[in-house]
C-alpha cells in the first residue's frame, strides 16, 4: 500500500448502540484540532443497499449528503463532529457490497470462478477503504456496525483482519468500545462482559489495541489494570467513556482520557500539538449551563424515536448553545391532533416555537396542517422542513386562499385543488421514474426577505430529499392571497422557501437545513426560530409582569 494514510478501525461489543459513532466523530475532531486531515467510512452489515427505504423505527434518520446519497444516521455525527462534508463513499452496507460483487459476477468478471465470501466479498470491502482514502487523508477511522459476535458484520471483521496484515505495521489501530455494567445489586462495574467480547473479537484475528469503555460510573484503576490484564491491552489504552450530559462533551472528555495521545503512539506519530479546544468547550457550557429556556414543540409521526429527527434536535441544540438557551422540546405526536382540534390548541398552548419534520406518507399529515394553522393564527414562530413546508402551503391555502379542498396528490390524488403535486411543467406531469430530488441544490432568495435576512446572502446552497413540489398553478393565487415565495430554484420553476410577512416568524423550506447545522456554526434558520421562540417568550413574561402590577 503506497499511501500516507493511517487507519483506526472503530468496533463494538456486548450490546449495540453503545456510541461507537460518537466515539469515532470524537476521535476525528480530536486529529482535525491538531491540524491532521481526515476521513470517516461507516460499514452498516445490513442487507439494505442503503437506508433510503427503511422505516425511521428500524434504523433512525435517513442522513442525506450533498451528493445525494441517503446514509445511515451516523454520517450526520461524522459532519458535525468533525466539520466536514462526506458523501456516498463514506457509507458502505452489506447490501452494497454483495449487490456489487453480484453484478461482476453477472458480467463475467470472475471469469467463472466460484464466487465466495473469502475473498470476493472481502476483496470488495478492503477496495471500499481503498476509495474511501483515494485523496489520501492523514486518517481514515471506519467504524463496523453492529456488535462482535453477530453474523452479518462478520465479513466485515475479516477484511478488516486482512487488510491490517497488508497495510503493515505502525499503519492501522484497532479501537474496542464496549460496556462496563454497573450491578446496583452489588454496588459493583462488571468488566466480564467486556472480556468475552474482546475474546470474540480475538478469535476473529483481530486484537484491539485500544478498548474504550462506556460506563455510567468513573472506571477504577484496579478495574482497568483486570481489563488490561485479560484482554491483552496496556493499561493507559483502556480508555474511560463515561456517560454524559451532551454527546458534545464526548471529545473533551476523551481528550482528557489522552485517546488522541494513545492513537499516534501505536501509529509511531508523535503529538506535538496542544489543541484548541476553547470554542468547542464554549459549546458544551452552553448547552450544560444555559441561563434562559424555551419550549419548542416538533410535530411529528416517528415521536416515538427521537433518533428519527436526530439532525432536527441537534440543529435545535447548535442554536441554543448560540443563544445560551436551552432547548425544552414537547413532542407531538401528529396522529394524536388530527382530528380534535381544540385538542391540538391545548398542546400547542405552552410552547414557544414550532417545528414540522420531512417525512412522507398521508399518516399524521392532518394533525401537522392543525398546529401550522395554530402557530399561524397564534404568531407562534414556526419552522417547517421539506413536508412541513408542504403541509404549511396546504394549511395557507385551505384557509387564506379560499382553496377549501386543496391538498396534495400524494395524499389525495382527486383533489380538486393539488397545491403539492409531482412538478408540473405546462400542466404535463415530469416522468421522475420514481425517483426523488436527492442532495444538494441551489436556491435563489428574493430580496428583503426573511429568508435573505437570516442567510444574509441571496444565493444558497441545501440539500434535499423529496418527491413532491409546489404546484406552479397555484402559486399567483397562493401569492395574491399573502404567502411570500422567498425561495426558488434557479430556473424559478420550483418554490424552495415560503414565509409570511405579518408574522414573528413564520418560515418553511423544502430542503433539509438540519443535514448542514454545526455545533459551532448553528445553521440560520434555526437559529432564528430560537431567537424569535425566545423573544416571544420574554415578551410574553414582561406582559405578565405589568398585569400584575396593573392588578
Amino acid at each position: 500500500m503506497e499511501n500516507k494514510t493511517k487507519y483506526i478501525f472503530v468496533t463494538g461489543g456486548v450490546v449495540s448502540s453503545l456510541g461507537k459513532g460518537i466515539v469515532g466523530a470524537s476521535l476525528g475532531k480530536l486529529l482535525r484540532a491538531r491540524g491532521y486531515s481526515v476521513t470517516i467510512l461507516k460499514f452498516d452489515p445490513y442487507i439494505n443497499v442503503d437506508p433510503g427505504t427503511m422505516s425511521p423505527f428500524q434504523h433512525g434518520e435517513v442522513f442525506v449528503t450533498d451528493d445525494g446519497a441517503e446514509t445511515d444516521l451516523d454520517l450526520g455525527h461524522y459532519e458535525r463532529f468533525i466539520d466536514a462534508n462526506f458523501g456516498r463513499i463514506n457509507n458502505v452496507t452489506a447490501g452494497s457490497v454483495y449487490l456489487n460483487v453480484i453484478n461482476k459476477e453477472r458480467r463475467g468478471d470472475y471469469l467463472g470462478g466460484t464466487v465466495q465470501i473469502i475473498p470476493h466479498i472481502t476483496d470488495e470491502i478492503k477496495n471500499r477503504l481503498k476509495e474511501a482514502a483515494k485523496h489520501n487523508p492523514d486518517f481514515l477511522i471506519a467504524e463496523i456496525g453492529g456488535t462482535v459476535g453477530d453474523i452479518e458484520s462478520l465479513p466485515f471483521l475479516e477484511a478488516i483482519r486482512q487488510f491490517k496484515v497488508e497495510a503493515g505495521f505502525g499503519n492501522t489501530v484497532s479501537i474496542h468500545v464496549t460496556l462496563i455494567p454497573y450491578l446496583n445489586c452489588s454496588g459493583e462495574l462488571k468488566t466480564k462482559p467486556s472480556q468475552h467480547s474482546v475474546n470474540t473479537l480475538r478469535s476473529i484475528g483481530i486484537q484491539p489495541d485500544i478498548l474504550v469503555c462506556r460506563s455510567s460510573k468513573s472506571i477504577p484503576q484496579s478495574e482497568r489494570a483486570k481489563l488490561a490484564l485479560f484482554t491483552n491491552v496496556p493499561p493507559e489504552a483502556v480508555i474511560e467513556c463515561k456517560d454524559l450530559k451532551t454527546i458534545y462533551e464526548v471529545p473533551v472528555a476523551l481528550e482528557a482520557q489522552n485517546l488522541p495521545k494513545e492513537v499516534l503512539k501505536r501509529l509511531n506519530i508523535q503529538d506535538k500539538t496542544v489543541p484548541n479546544l476553547d470554542s468547542w468547550k464554549t459549546i458544551v457550557n452552553g448547552i450544560k449551563n444555559p441561563d434562559k429556556s424555551v419550549k419548542i414543540a416538533l410535530a411529528g409521526k416517528y415521536t416515538k424515536l427521537s433518533d428519527a429527527y436526530i439532525s432536527v434536535v441537534e440543529s435545535l441544540k447548535h442554536a441554543g448553545a448560540a443563544l445560551g438557551t436551552s432547548i425544552e422540546l414537547k413532542w407531538i405526536d401528529s396522529e394524536d391532533v388530527c382530528v380534535d382540534f381544540k385538542k391540538a390548541k391545548d398542546v400547542m398552548a405552552d410552547v414557544d416555537g414550532l417545528v414540522i419534520p420531512g417525512g412522507f406518507g398521508i399518516r399524521g399529515v392532518e394533525g401537522k396542517i392543525n398546529v401550522i394553522n395554530i402557530a399561524r393564527t397564534s404568531n407562534t414562530p414556526f419552522l417547517g422542513l421539506c413536508l412541513g413546508m408542504q403541509c404549511a402551503v396546504i394549511e395557507y391555502a385551505r384557509n387564506m386562499a379560499g382553496l377549501s379542498d386543496a391538498n396534495s396528490t400524494e395524499f389525495n390524488p382527486e383533489t380538486p385543488h393539488p397545491v403539492i403535486d409531482l412538478m408540473r411543467e405546462q400542466e404535463e406531469v415530469v416522468d421522475y421514474g420514481g425517483t426523488m430530488r436527492l442532495g444538494a441544490y441551489d436556491c435563489h432568495l428574493q430580496s428583503g426577505t426573511l429568508a435573505e435576512k437570516m442567510y444574509g446572502t441571496d444565493i444558497i446552497s441545501e440539500r434535499h430529499r423529496h418527491r413532491y413540489e409546489v404546484n406552479n398553478f397555484f402559486r399567483e393565487k397562493l401569492s395574491e392571497s399573502g404567502l411570500t415565495f422567498s425561495g426558488m430554484s434557479p430556473d424559478r420553476k420550483l418554490v424552495e422557501m415560503i414565509e409570511l410577512k405579518n408574522h414573528r416568524y413564520f418560515i418553511a423550506s423544502q430542503f433539509h437545513p438540519e443535514f448542514k447545522s454545526r455545533p459551532e456554526r448553528p445553521h440560520p434558520l434555526f437559529y432564528g426560530l430560537v431567537k424569535a421562540a425566545l423573544e416571544r417568550k420574554e415578551n410574553a413574561n414582561r406582559s405578565e409582569k405589568l398585569q400584575q402590577t396593573f392588578n
